[in-house]
């Protein structure tokens, strides 16, 4: 996460970056506890592998938060002078790695867990005779060793992390034309994460097709009709969040980068400008860029709440309300939720 600006470089609060450590830090903890404990109750392999995409998703971001924040957090503490913090250089190298890591990695968990739920969903038979365990953690192992090793190029002098206005967090950098390393290493970062969004939303808009048609076949099952209804409902409504999030907090990040490297400029120039001497353009060029990065940073903190303890809030509210609406004693409630609980893991897992 990186701090808040409002008018130039003049008031910037420590609070930002301090409020996503611990919102973050509380949400993935709490889903890693979650699927923690649901991976030991689950024998079924299907119902495992949609839990290993969704802790390890939980364990990225947790890292992420862990490695960065409070990094940000002392450079605020001394007045936002990085190099009082970071006199060699080598703190502005790991964090610039780090954000590579932990932007990349669940932007591919992401899509992996989209593919899945596609096969799932469309190809259930094939699904349940080739997708193991195994398979699951083989594809989670290589998405963090590949995404580890892009991120480590630029200790191979392939691309660049440089000081970030304003000052107190490091990334890609995109402005050296001189550098052809640096411009294929920053264009490739953006390339590869506007690649995985596309990978998510189509296999999600995929899903939900093949949802809605489920559904109107089983609409002459009077009986399973209005379960399969809430099914696909709840299923809807956590696709489409998960694609709204996940577009809303790197789009305009990824598409910035691309626009900075097709016209050969980089942010780097934000930290000599004061209000009134330069161009109000540039004044806002500057603040949009952090406004992009704290949303692609909002997305270490709302992964959690999108793919597993906001399904479960958004669970418990329709069953109060379905409770509430038809008077049914407790104990059919239960059975109910439990049964609609267990239709919704066996849809999206």
């Amino acid at each position: 996460g990186t701090g808040r600006a409002a008018g130039g470089c003049s008031t910037v609060s420590v609070a930002f970056p301090l409020t996503m450590m611990i919102t973050g830090i509380v949400g993935n903890a709490l889903a890693m506890l979650l699927v923690s404990r649901s991976y030991r109750a689950k024998k079924s392999r299907r119902k495992r592998s949609f839990l290993l995409c969704i802790g390890s998703l939980a364990l990225t971001d947790l890292l992420g938060q862990l490695l960065t924040s409070p990094i940000v957090i002392s450079v605020y503490l001394s007045n936002r002078a990085w190099d009082a913090v970071d006199p060699s250089g080598h703190l502005c190298a790991f964090f610039g790695f780090s954000m590579t890591v932990f932007g990349l990695c669940p932007l591919f968990i992401a899509s992996a867990m989209a593919v899945e739920r596609t096969l799932a969903i469309r190809a259930p038979h094939w699904y349940a005779s080739h997708m193991k365990t195994r398979v699951t953690k083989m594809v989670l192992l290589g998405i963090w060793l590949a995404v580890f090793t892009f991120a480590l190029l630029p200790v191979a002098g392939l691309g660049q992390y440089t000081l970030q206005w304003p000052g107190t967090w490091c990334f890609i950098s995109t402005g050296d034309s001189q550098l052809t390393g640096s411009l294929f290493f920053a264009s490739t970062f953006a390339i590869l994460g506007l690649l995985s969004l596309v990978v998510t939303v189509v296999c999600n808009l995929a899903t939900i097709e093949a949802l809605v048609s489920r559904c109107r076949t089983k609409a002459t099952a009077s009986r399973s009709s209005k379960q399969w209804g809430r099914i696909a409902m709840e299923t809807l409504i956590q696709l489409l969040g998960i694609m709204c999030v996940l577009s809303a907090c790197w789009s305009p990040l990824l598409i910035t980068m691309l626009k900075m490297i097709f016209s050969h400029t980089s942010f780097e120039h934000c930290k000599g400008f004061s209000g009134e001497a330069q161009s109000s353009e540039l004044h806002k060029e500057c603040n949009f860029f952090l406004t992009a990065v704290r949303l692609a940073s909002l997305n270490q903190i709302l992964d959690p709440w999108v793919y597993l303890l906001f399904r479960k809030i958004l669970l418990q509210k329709f069953c109060q309300a379905a409770s509430a609406v038809s008077k049914c004693s407790n104990n059919e409630w239960k059975e109910r939720s439990i049964t609609l609980s267990e239709e919704i893991r066996r849809t999206t897992a």
